[in-house]
């Protein structure tokens, strides 16, 4: 049976209003965050989460299946980046051992130099745009809405009601 228009539950006001705020935010947001990159670490916001992932593994390396899910990109994005961030010199790949289909990206000395430059700077910018604009109980409010979104969507159920 198709579903027709007719048959779509739509959103309320309120609702589509929190929704295109969120899309809005989200968007502001995204732009900010990467046009400063781009501007004092000469990186993408992408690539900057490719290395500040790595930069947080033990070793500072992981699986590049594993790489793509936390940087929350698709796996032909990330070998992208990795490409891009390799080209630079920020990032090495090898093969993983006993698995011969299996890579591992690792973080160079450049590469963690690099994010940890361009980490206080990025910091800032994100509390000033999604911290410091609410009091602390609509952060905490927004913080466990996001959670209980994300674990919904990942299908995780790690939280509790």
């Amino acid at each position: 049976m198709e579903n027709t228009v007719a048959d779509s539950v739509w959103l309320d006001q309120r609702q589509l209003d929190a929704w295109r705020a969120f899309l809005l935010a989200g968007s502001l947001i995204e732009r900010q965050v990467e046009q400063q990159l781009r501007d004092e670490a000469q990186l993408s916001h992408q690539q900057y989460e490719v290395l500040s992932r790595l930069a947080d593994a033990p070793g500072g390396e992981l699986r590049m299946t594993v790489l793509a899910d936390v940087a929350l990109t698709s796996k032909s994005g990330l070998t992208y980046q990795v490409t891009q961030l390799e080209k630079a010199g920020l990032v090495r790949r090898r093969s993983c051992a006993g698995d011969d289909r299996g890579v591992i990206a690792s973080l160079t000395e450049a590469g963690l130099e690099r994010v940890r430059a361009a980490a206080p700077g990025h910091a800032s910018l994100v509390r000033a745009l999604f911290v410091d604009g609410l009091s602390d109980e609509e952060f905490d409010g927004l913080s466990q809405a996001l959670a209980t979104l994300v674990d919904r969507l990942t299908g995780s159920g790690t939280r509790s009601s």
